[in-house]
């Protein structure tokens, strides 16, 4: 699995702006990716020291068009903790 296909896109949400000042950083990736290729990807895209990474399964929600039922596709959260110091630039004008 190539590094660009590991991280999908960063989460910027609220909760997400907030823990930056903690240097913990949140992607979404791929569901296939483990804990080691995360932090390789992330090591390696944005030229940083991971300390440590959490995962966690997002479960598609039910959705509704009329009588028709559907279902939004499931995907999975990584919050990545960078050691002190240590920030990633594009995040910053956020």
């Amino acid at each position: 699995m190539d590094l660009h296909d590991v991280i999908r896109r960063p989460l910027v949400t609220e909760k997400g702006t907030d823990m930056m000042s903690e240097g913990k950083y949140v992607f979404e990736v791929d569901p296939r990716a483990n804990k080691t290729q995360i932090k390789q990807a992330v090591e390696k895209l944005f030229n940083v020291k991971v300390r440590k990474v959490n995962t966690s399964r997002v479960p598609g929600k039910v959705r509704r068009r009329g009588r028709d039922v559907g279902r939004t596709p499931e995907w999975k959260k990584a919050t990545v903790t960078l050691a002190p110091g240590q920030h990633i630039e594009i995040f910053e004008g956020l």
